[in-house]
Formats: C-alpha cells, sequence, structure tokens
C-alpha cells in the first residue's frame, strides 16, 4: 500500500513504457509500481503507440525499447521528448549509441536490459531530475564479448545504393522507391538488402542512422 504522506502527488514520476515483448512489459510494470514515488499510466506494444499514449498523457518518463515495430525506440524518442517528456532508451547490446546521438535523438537515458531492478529505478529517478544516463562502457563491453565483437567497417555503397537509401531514409516503402527509381520491387529489395549488409546494420532504420553517422546523408536529407 502506498504511503501518501511523503510523497506527494507533485512528487510522483509518471511512466509510459513502451516495448513489443509483454513479459518484458509486465517485468518493467512490476518493478516500477512497486516503487511508492513511481507509476507506470500507460504501456505500449510499438513506438507509435507510445508516441500517442505520450501526447495523451503527458507523462514524466517514457521508457522505450530500442527495437520495436512500427517505430523503433530511437524514432519514437524524437517524436515524444518535443512533447515535454524526459526520454530512456532500453537496448537489449551494446549498440554504438554515444552521448552525441543521445543528444541529437532526444534521448535522455540509454541503459543496457541488464540492468538491475536498483539501477533502473534510480535511473528513472536521475532523468526526472533532468540528468543525462548512459550505460557504463564496461557493461558495453561485457556484452560485446558475448554478442561479438564490433562490426567491421562498412564497403562503400555505388551510386544507385546511396540513391535508394537516400529515399529509404525519408521513410518510403520499396514500392514508392520502385516507383521514384523506375525499378522493380524486387530489384529494390535487393538493393535495401545489399544496404544493409554493407552498413552492417540490422535494418533499414538502423542504416539510415549509420549513413547520417557515416557522412553519407545529412539530417536534412531524411
Amino acid at each position: 500500500m502506498e504511503d501518501a504522506a511523503p510523497h506527494k502527488a507533485n512528487t510522483l514520476t509518471r511512466i509510459v513504457i513502451a516495448d513489443d515483448f509483454e513479459l518484458m512489459r509486465i517485468g518493467l510494470c512490476t518493478v516500477l509500481n512497486a516503487e511508492p514515488d513511481v507509476r507506470v499510466v500507460g504501456v505500449a506494444n510499438d513506438g507509435q503507440e507510445a508516441v500517442a499514449l505520450c501526447a495523451r498523457l503527458r507523462p514524466d518518463v517514457a521508457i522505450l525499447d530500442e527495437r520495436m515495430p512500427a517505430l523503433d525506440g530511437i524514432e519514437a524518442a524524437q517524436r515524444i521528448r518535443p512533447l515535454g517528456v524526459r526520454v530512456i532508451v532500453l537496448s537489449p547490446q551494446g549498440d554504438r549509441l554515444d552521448r552525441a546521438r543521445m543528444a541529437r535523438y532526444g534521448i535522455d537515458g540509454w541503459l543496457l536490459k541488464n540492468i538491475t531492478r536498483a539501477a533502473l529505478v534510480e535511473a528513472v529517478r536521475q532523468v526526472r531530475q533532468g540528468q543525462t544516463l548512459i550505460s557504463e562502457p564496461d557493461e558495453v563491453s561485457r556484452l560485446k564479448q558475448i554478442y561479438g565483437q564490433t562490426p567491421a567497417a562498412p564497403e562503400t555503397l555505388t551510386p544507385r545504393e546511396l540513391d535508394v537509401l537516400r529515399l529509404l531514409a525519408r521513410g518510403k516503402t520499396n514500392a514508392e522507391i520502385a516507383s521514384d527509381l523506375a525499378l522493380s520491387r524486387g530489384t529494390v529489395k535487393a538493393y535495401v538488402e545489399q544496404i544493409i549488409a554493407k552498413l552492417h546494420v540490422s535494418g533499414r532504420t538502423h542504416a539510415a542512422v549509420r549513413a547520417v553517422e557515416m557522412g553519407l546523408l545529412r539530417i536534412s536529407d531524411e
């Protein structure tokens, strides 16, 4: 039972959680709702739903899975942060997200999913107070030993692959890219697969992010 006396309403941290795995959502809700000064007010299955919930509920903090359908955690953070909601992204492994990218995409905290219960709760409180957090380098290094070493340098993209990448970064579907470039959908699909492989990324969104980091695209190109 919540002790109302020492935790007034204006100190209650209201949270929206977004993760496409049900057990992860349940676990986060259980951990956070056990704290007297924290309350989960909304739960989303993907990034788009998280954005909609944050726009409606205006929580203090949104905790987003880095990898979700519809919108991933980074894309969702870009849309949620302007609402005045602070954002923590939970990453399944030590992807290369540094402080510069955190600032660029409006992320207040980037934490590995192996974070302890106590550390997560403390991170929520610190982010609510305006601090910026990132998982410790030794945690990232340890996970890299489990999941593999840092990918090799990306291969050079052809002019046609760059054309496809620019349209992909604007959020266009394979069908739309095929129409714009007068290519078949199968050809575009093959180009997208080649781009993902050459950039050593896990999907379309990460390909666009990596291209910006490498200087292949400008933010305005997206």
